[in-house]
């Protein structure tokens, strides 16, 4: 089955930095463009982040200048790099495939944020 796992949240003080891993497992993201979304509790689903299979970079207004997507082909991995965290940074973070020949979606892992 073709899989995204999400590793790295946790919980930090406000100022502090995460690193998010989102690897494939049963296929390859050589063709796929990856993005991160994130949902706070209580709160729809909010685009984070994208990265082409170019490597094009897009951000959402609020995490601009604070967060870096990138991708390591070898190892099907996309990573968030997300600095200068604040509270409402808190949520579950998941990435997810676009123009892709596969659908996929990874379960999320927590971040919070705390003041």
């Amino acid at each position: 089955q073709v899989q995204l796992v999400e590793s790295g949240g946790g919980s930090v003080q406000a100022g502090g930095s995460l690193r998010l891993s989102c690897t494939a497992h049963g296929f390859t993201t050589n063709n796929c463009g990856m993005a991160w979304d994130r949902q706070a509790a209580g709160k729809p689903r909010e685009w984070v982040s994208a990265i082409s299979t170019d490597g094009y970079t897009t951000y959402a207004g609020s995490v601009k200048g604070r967060f870096t997507i990138s991708k390591d082909k070898a190892k099907d991995t996309v990573y968030l790099q997300m600095n200068s965290l604040k509270p409402e940074d808190t949520g579950t973070y998941s990435c997810r495939t676009f123009n892709c020949p596969y659908a996929a979606w990874g379960q999320g892992t927590q971040v919070t944020v705390s003041s």
